[in-house]
């Protein structure tokens, strides 16, 4: 991700052109921080590289979500992470060929922060992938509880791809992600801190590395 505390960063292009040909097959930025047009030139470019592309929506109102996702499909993104659900914003995502993968719990705050019950999570979780959802957009290291407890619960209860979106910033925590088996994780900040290496490419790679070495990580769908 080419963001750092949820905002996309400005040189966000010329840190892509760097690492265009890293081990990273994902990425993406969040809804705010670049120009619209600048947004569809980079994703452009990244479609050019081969690469899957995404983009994070930090909003919490269907007027937001649906704006975003019109956004989305414009760039032709190939996922949308993040809003708060809303049958408006899937039924669009779906009609304009974009996977969709909401945030559960209740998520508030910019940097965005996660609370709620395990319980309440999971079942929320289990009802948007019996709606059609494409995946869960999990903020395990946001929640004000358990994360590691969390990512397991959900990662259990649902047969649909989870991403552990949000501050891993440690090779503890790339380890605890993988031991869930979830289908992927993102990080941003992390890298901008330099908290795996030097360049942006070399955390990168580093990154790609770690999780590789570990027998059935990811994916897990």
């Amino acid at each position: 991700m080419l963001t750092w505390h949820d905002y996309t960063v400005e040189n966000a292009a010329q840190v892509f052109e760097q690492c265009k040909d890293s081990a990273a097959q994902y990425w993406g930025f969040k809804e705010h921080g670049l120009e619209p047009e600048k947004m569809r030139e980079l994703y452009a470019h990244m479609h050019q590289c081969g690469k899957t592309t995404l983009m994070e929506v930090v909003a919490y109102t269907e007027a937001e979500g649906l704006a975003a996702a019109q956004l989305a499909a414009e760039c032709h993104c190939d996922i949308l992470m993040g809003t708060k659900y809303s049958d408006a914003i899937q039924d669009y995502c779906h009609h304009h060929g974009l996977k969709y993968m909401p945030f559960v719990g209740t998520v508030t705050g910019r940097p965005s922060v996660l609370e709620g019950s395990i319980d309440d999570i999971v079942a929320e979780a289990r009802e948007l992938v019996d709606k059609g959802v494409d995946g869960i957009d999990l903020l395990a290291y946001r929640y004000t509880a358990d994360p590691v407890a969390l990512m397991h619960a959900v990662t259990r209860a649902v047969d649909a791809p989870v991403c552990m979106a949000g501050s891993i910033d440690s090779t503890r925590r790339l380890d605890e992600v993988c031991q869930t088996g979830a289908w992927s994780f993102t990080i941003g900040s992390a890298f901008f801190e330099h908290r795996f290496g030097d360049t942006f490419c070399e955390q990168v790679n580093a990154v790609c590395s770690h999780v590789a070495a570990h027998s059935g990580c990811m994916p897990k769908k």
